[in-house]
């Protein structure tokens, strides 16, 4: 497979996107060992609220109004951010909510990645990247916080 080159604009939005790919394959390691779903579903608790719906937001705010509200690409990905939130909220600590939480997770951040970061990439102009940059720069912080977790079921 070819690396995407990805601008160096929306990278901490990428890093991202391999934090929560990461998290994916947490909780589907968690379900394989048949760790109790209480603990993944804690987990999920945090990562979502310590990081996705931050990240949702920064994308919903200066990402996606580049192609636009009326975009395909961009009612998707919102629908996705949509059923992501809803499960991640979801009190239910159960299998299929969890495996409904990785599988779903995944996919998202498999088309932001591949497609819908792509077509933002051609269009974007350097005023809208500078932007994206500035409200999400990233960094080392910011990675360890998604992957510090006292309870590490994966192991």
């Amino acid at each position: 497979m070819i690396p995407i080159k990805r601008n160096s604009a929306l990278l901490p939005l990428s890093h991202d996107h391999h934090q929560a790919l990461l998290v994916s394959w947490k909780i589907r390691t968690g379900l394989r060992k048949a760790i109790e779903p209480q603990r993944i579903k804690k987990f999920c608790d945090f990562f979502y609220k310590s990081h996705l719906a931050r990240h949702f937001k920064l994308e919903e705010e200066y990402i996606f109004p580049i192609l636009g509200a009326g975009h395909e690409l961009i009612a998707k990905a919102l629908a996705d951010h949509h059923k992501l939130s809803e499960l991640f909220t979801q009190t239910q600590d159960d299998v299929n909510t969890l495996t409904r939480i990785e599988k779903e997770l995944e996919e998202h951040i498999r088309f932001e990645e591949r497609i819908l970061f792509d077509e933002i990439q051609k269009i974007a102009t350097e005023e809208q990247l500078n932007l994206a940059a500035a409200v999400h720069p990233g960094g080392k912080e910011d990675i360890e916080h998604i992957v510090s977790w006292e309870n590490e079921f994966w192991l």
